[in-house]
């Protein structure tokens, strides 16, 4: 079965350039807010759209996103109205790629086929589960290819070689490689040590490899973009939205705006590297 995330991919492939990859928390600063700049993305360029699902223990997470997870949760956002964001952004956007990012637990609670079955129907094609190893895979993973959704995988600076075929051995419609060791938005990626990553993590899978962490401008973007299949930002998107709010942490007339702008120039960065390849 060929997923939204795998058909475009495919085209990509055939135009010679890399995804531009966005993060966003479900329910940052409120849950109507946060629908229409995720629905802002696809026209600020994003090719593919990560939404963060709220957890109280974000261990992965950085500053920013642990306060955009704090933001929503306060603002009442759950697991269900999350899944009820992504069907109304389906509404007017059949065809952009969306990825569920987060955490298992609000995932067990919630109940694996329940959760498969209402994350399928709402138009969600693959889910990223931070804390869930490949020895887990029979938890969510298997669950998950077979109910059709992508299941991605992270690698890091610290999985070898002896590590990587049990990382990518379920993994599906792309590889997410973390740049560097350590939490979201901590330091800046180093291109050089991307492209030799990459090029690893190739010699093992045939899947698009896309790279995040530590890309906070259009420049660093496209410098990834030159050696990754996709480059994905969350921290910088999520700061951006931070700073449109007002004394109370609450929506402005310039929030939306606020992200689709850096959107728009991250998204032209990462097509700079398409430019310079040819």
């Amino acid at each position: 079965m060929t997923t939204r995330i795998d058909a475009l991919f495919a085209k990509l492939k055939r135009e010679g350039r890399s995804a531009f990859v966005t993060f966003l928390m479900a329910g940052d600063p409120d849950p109507e807010t946060s629908l229409q700049v995720i629905k802002a993305m696809p026209k600020a360029g994003a090719d593919i759209i990560e939404i963060g699902m709220p957890f109280t223990d974000p261990m992965a997470d950085g500053p920013s996103i642990q306060a955009a997870g704090l933001r929503a949760l306060n603002a009442g956002m759950t697991l269900k109205k999350t899944l009820e964001l992504v069907r109304s952004f389906r509404k007017d956007d059949a065809a952009t790629p969306l990825v569920l990012m987060g955490y298992y637990n609000p995932i067990y609670i919630y109940g694996v086929d329940k959760f498969l079955d209402d994350a399928k129907s709402a138009g969600i094609d693959g889910l990223i589960i931070v804390d869930l190893p490949p020895e887990e895979d029979t938890e969510l993973c298997v669950p998950a290819l077979k109910a059709g959704l992508n299941f991605i995988r992270l690698a890091t600076p610290t999985t070898d070689d002896k590590r990587l075929p049990a990382v990518l051995a379920n993994t599906s419609g792309f590889v997410y490689y973390v740049s560097i060791t350590g939490i979201t938005g901590a330091a800046a990626a180093d291109s050089r040590a991307v492209g030799d990553a990459v090029a690893r993590i190739k010699r093992h899978t045939d899947l698009p490899v896309c790279v995040g962490f530590g890309i906070r401008t259009p420049q660093a973007a496209r410098a990834i973009a030159e050696h990754a299949d996709g480059a994905v930002v969350g921290t910088a998107l999520v700061d951006a939205l931070r700073g449109s709010l007002d004394a109370d942490g609450r929506a402005t007339a310039r929030t939306v705006d606020a992200v689709a702008e850096l959107a728009v120039s991250l998204a032209q960065g990462v097509r700079g590297a398409q430019q310079a390849a040819e």
